[in-house]
């Protein structure tokens, strides 16, 4: 498909201007609330606070942060400071204290616009704040020249989640953003209405400014708290055409009364995200409402890299994350560097336009990030299949060792996933005497009043995978704890493990959890 908007533009400034042109009275955003501002009026407000900006003497290349929540105010602001030259740095409010601190350490703002009220840590003394509530004002200042600025001119700072350390700030240009919209395949089409609950200092938003210009893509925020109710709702009065939601929120909506194609006849790609979607669960979203799910694969450090295609067999976007996006390229190479053939698991390192220029005013990481061929050293494990799609294993800091064994836990937690009696399922290693490490399996299951147990666990693991990895202690939880970025939280499962450690009888009740082992 061509882009609304297929011209070349000299950088983000112009491609703003245009879509503000172009797509005039059209939806750029619409909130939980139903509250929505148009294309024209959200180049026009970001173009009158890019003029406030520069009067406070931000300038070409300095940094703002943003400690907003997700939503138009967020949106105006990005578009107004990339207006005015200057560099976005988004703070999830979702961070903690000490996070929060470092992000800001590292992207060193001249300037922080907040929400007072949002309950975010103050801004560090002497930094200048830009109140939320005197956004409206300073944006209806009278727009100024913007400056000269190039493709290669930074736009955005994304913070990564900070679970190997404290948040690193991976830095993109226009030239990027630019990349990711020519990887976006299956994903965009001319005026999609795309269902989103991504958090916006996230990579899923910042890096995407462009793909939403070019198409004129509206985004609709998903309403908070999450209900599959709500998410029906607002995928037929929206007329959303790609909806996001990870395997739990699409088996819930399938449960809804009166799904069906027919009740959402705009929705054309369901996008599946934070865990694999089962083959099941694939299959019967395709047939009751004939939508195919979709699996994409990026990390803050290059926000496109892999993605199964509408076409793909269920059992495809099950068990890999498909093929590289356009413009993208990934190697798989053993501990010695070499490239590891189709069915080895090595470690994934990436290449293309869509990858970072490197970490904010940290030139040593930015370094140790890339090989001496350009490629970023992901820190993920995978191997390529036969077909060329990519199976991920894992973090290389999530790999166990049992008996000697290496363990990744993401190809045992794909295979509890299968079982019926399991919504969601992870895998941890535990420390254990003699063998090493034993596999802690922790279970949202399908229904709390007839939950696995661990002995069903371990055979439908075996008849799957070798013995060895078969897990040898089950929690059973509520929902998987997820981190600020929508991630499985391994480190709270970590601790989950210790509070609820093995031990030598059938069952133990615990809160709020519940802990079984196969000793």
């Amino acid at each position: 498909m061509t882009p609304v908007l297929s011209g070349w533009f000299a950088n983000v400034p112009a491609a703003l201007d245009a879509a503000g042109h172009e797509h005039g009275a059209r939806d750029a955003y619409v909130e939980a609330d139903g509250t929505r501002i148009s294309f024209a009026d959200w180049v026009s407000r970001a173009r009158g606070l890019a003029a406030h900006l520069a009067g406070r003497g931000v300038a070409t290349g300095d940094v703002v942060a943003l400690m907003l929540p997700s939503g138009i105010d967020y949106a105006v602001c990005y578009a107004a400071i990339a207006m005015a030259g200057a560099v976005t740095a988004g703070v999830n409010p979702r961070l903690g204290p000490r996070e929060t601190s470092a992000v800001l350490a590292a992207a060193r703002p001249s300037l922080i616009i907040r929400d007072a009220d949002a309950g975010l840590p103050a801004a560090p003394a002497g930094v200048p704040v830009l109140a939320r509530s005197d956004l409206e004002t300073a944006c209806s200042t009278a727009p100024v020249p913007p400056p000269q600025l190039t493709r290669q001119d930074p736009v955005a700072i994304i913070f990564t989640s900070g679970t190997t350390g404290m948040p690193k700030g991976a830095w993109f240009d226009a030239d990027n953003l630019a990349a990711s919209a020519a990887a976006s395949g299956a994903m965009s089409a001319p005026y999609d209405r795309r269902l989103s609950a991504t958090p916006f200092p996230h990579a899923g938003y910042m890096s995407k400014l462009w793909d939403q210009l070019i198409w004129g893509t509206t985004v609709v925020i998903s309403p908070a708290p999450w209900s599959a109710s709500r998410m029906f709702e607002v995928l037929q009065t929206e007329r959303i055409t790609v909806g996001g939601g990870v395997p739990t929120q699409w088996a819930k909506l399938l449960e809804e009364p009166g799904v069906s194609r027919d009740s959402l006849p705009h929705l054309r790609v369901g996008v599946v995200a934070s865990a694999p979607a089962s083959p099941d669960l694939v299959s019967r979203t395709a047939e009751l409402i004939g939508v195919p799910l979709v699996v994409r694969y990026a990390m803050t450090e290059s926000p496109t890299i892999c993605g199964t295609e509408p076409g793909d067999p269920a059992d495809v976007a099950f068990r890999t994350v498909g093929r590289p996006q356009a413009g993208m390229s990934i190697r798989i190479t053993d501990d010695d560097g070499h490239d590891a053939p189709p069915g080895q698991i090595g470690t994934v390192r990436v290449r293309g336009g869509c990858v970072m220029r490197g970490y904010w005013g940290d030139p040593e990481s930015t370094r140790a990030a890339f090989d001496a061929d350009g490629y970023l050293v992901s820190g993920d494990l995978g191997m390529l299949t036969e077909d060329g799609n990519l199976a991920l294993s894992g973090r290389s800091g999530d790999l166990y060792i049992r008996g000697g064994f290496n363990i990744h836990p993401v190809e045992v937690e794909q295979v509890l996933a299968e079982h019926p009696a399991v919504r969601s399922a992870a895998v941890v290693g535990y420390p254990a005497p003699v063998i090493g490490e034993i596999g802690v399996a922790f279970v949202v299951p399908e229904n709390p009043a007839a939950p696995p147990e661990l002995r069903d666990l371990r055979a439908w693991s075996r008849d799957r995978l070798a013995d060895y990895k078969s897990p040898d202690h089950l929690i059973l939880l509520d929902a998987l704890p997820l981190t600020a970025m929508s991630k499985t939280d391994r480190n709270r499962l970590r601790e989950l493990a210790r509070e609820n450690p093995p031990a030598p009888r059938a069952q133990r009740r615990t809160a709020p959890a519940t802990a079984e082992d196969s000793t």
